[in-house]
């Protein structure tokens, strides 16, 4: 067409619209492939000491259609890196969960060690649960000078690996991939997060949130009547450096679920109620889970469902990291006492719905997503000695 024509500016406006409908149904093809992230989804990670043939704590989080587990994170705790690694794999299998990744994390705490650890019981009186420090004897499966080895598990050796990187940078990715909407869950020592902290300076003020399973407070009295073991904040001890670093860092929220954890034991009646449902899981849950207090299990039940709190209270709280008798010992003040070397509020859990939290864990046990038969993978049993605590119930 001429450029002098009296039509030009009709085509000029009509090629205008026609490409403007053309962008806005590229965009929409673009958001289409690439939705926006709610900012109401319960985004997870789980960082843990995962030393157990059956780790039922992982349960309440990946039975939860609520919840979205971005991935596990491993820590030397009650046992060595390796070993928990393949027990959380070979688990993940049985659960039919090998979607998630694993990803391991610190093999040492930042500054204790065996040695130390041993000194100070020289001077300051015997601990009862070293984790992966426990003395080896005939009958167990510790080795505390072995961290390569792997005891083998009576479920079988995992056919996956881990995911490639390292627990702190993988809890950096996923906050500043969704910043402001990830639980930090960590239910071992606190090892990974506090290197994640001293990584990136933002890492904790990016995160909605961490909730740890950690700072027993007045367990004395426990100890001295009833069992000292597991009156031991053995979380907080065995990394005290790494506890203070997390609990002091600028986390929008912090929530300790201490000394009631010890209230909800694994009893013979749970097992009961799992086996009603007969799934590889739940048998694996059932014979494989001593009767202890459920630590962990409840902890990541709070994380997916905060309503089972029923009592709190927020106050400052620190850990003592002097290399003393109260190394590792977790504090709390009023706000008229508190000392102010950097301590942060912390919500205490104090009480929880003890019934509706043993039915939704024997819930998420035998969730129908277990109960595939791809679910029931099965490998041959190896001969198998662990430590008292993960004896068959």
């Amino acid at each position: 067409m001429p450029p002098g024509s009296k039509f030009a500016p009709f085509v000029i406006s009509w090629v205008r619209l026609v490409a403007a409908l053309f962008a806005v149904i590229a965009g929409s093809t673009s958001a289409t492939a690439h939705p926006a992230t709610p900012d109401a989804s319960n985004f997870i990670v789980y960082d843990n000491d995962f030393f157990a043939p059956a780790n039922s704590d992982i349960l309440p989080l990946i039975a939860n259609p609520n919840v979205r587990v971005l991935g596990f994170t491993v820590v030397t705790g009650d046992g060595w890196l390796n070993e928990e690694t393949a027990d959380l794999l070979r688990f993940l299998e049985i659960a039919h969960r090998t979607d998630i990744p694993v990803v391991r994390g610190a093999e040492y705490p930042l500054v204790n060690t065996r040695a130390r650890t041993l000194a100070w019981e020289r001077q300051y009186g015997k601990l009862l649960w070293k984790g992966a420090w426990n003395d080896a004897a005939p009958g167990t499966a510790y080795h505390p000078d072995d961290p390569n080895r792997i005891s083998p598990s009576p479920l079988g050796a995992p056919t996956i690996a881990a995911a490639p990187g390292t627990a702190a940078q993988f809890m950096i990715d996923q906050v500043h991939r969704f910043p402001h909407q990830v639980t930090i869950v960590a239910a071992g020592p606190l090892t990974n997060v506090a290197l994640a902290i001293r990584l990136d300076p933002q890492f904790a003020e990016l995160a909605k949130q961490l909730i740890f399973m950690g700072g027993y407070l007045d367990t004395s009295l426990q100890a001295a009547t009833g069992d000292a073991n597991v009156a031991t904040d053995f979380n907080i001890w065995f990394d005290a450096e790494a506890a203070h670093v997390a609990i002091t860092a600028p986390w929008p929220k912090i929530t300790s679920v201490g000394t009631v954890t010890n209230d909800v034991v694994f009893t013979p009646q749970i097992a009961a109620r799992l086996l009603a449902k007969k799934t590889a899981v739940t048998e694996a849950v059932a014979k494989y889970t001593n009767p202890l207090p459920l630590w962990d299990q409840l902890v990541t039940a709070i994380a997916a469902d905060p309503t089972l709190v029923t009592k709190e209270i927020v106050a400052p709280m620190d850990v003592d990291i002097d290399h003393g008798m109260g190394y590792g010992t977790t504090h709390i003040w009023s706000g008229e006492t508190a000392p102010h070397f950097g301590e942060r509020p912390v919500h205490v859990v104090l009480a929880v719905d003890e019934p509706r939290f043993v039915t939704e864990f024997v819930r998420a046990a035998q969730s129908a997503r277990f109960c595939s038969s791809a679910a029931r993978a099965s490998s041959p049993r190896a001969s198998f000695s662990r430590p008292p605590r993960w004896t068959s119930s």
